[in-house]
């Protein structure tokens, strides 16, 4: 799998730092990253990633939010959900509003491997 460009999208600092390593210890890039959903919708404009990992829960605007709001302007984007357990109904959601996928906490290297080639493999031949 090629490597890609990845937007990083929490609130929580020690997330986005433990996320990126993951992403470049499997051979992907992490061109930025956003802590709110506000600064999560510029980061996308500006960078145009390849794929997102966003949070579900966030202060203010939350991730199903951001993601529907990133989708209407870019019905192609790849974006995974990162969620916690007990979270099933909010997944649901992200993925009717048109995430591609998730990936539960506490995140594994092989399983976030495993969630992007499968959302890449399925979607990624649209961008």
């Amino acid at each position: 799998m090629k490597s890609l460009n990845i937007l990083v999208v929490d609130d929580s600092l020690i997330t986005i730092k433990k996320l990126t390593q993951l992403l470049e210890k499997i051979g992907h890039n992490v061109i930025a990253h956003a802590r709110t959903g506000h600064e999560a919708i510029e980061q996308y404009k500006l960078t145009k990633p390849d794929l997102v990992t966003m949070d579900i829960t966030m202060p203010g605007m939350n991730g199903i939010e951001v993601t529907k709001i990133i989708i209407e302007e870019d019905p192609n984007a790849l974006i995974i959900m990162v969620t916690s357990h007990g979270q099933e109904q909010m997944v649901v959601d992200s993925i009717e509003v048109g995430a591609k996928g998730y990936i539960l906490k506490p995140i594994k290297s092989d399983q976030l491997q495993e969630a992007i080639e499968k959302v890449y493999e399925k979607y990624g031949e649209l961008n």
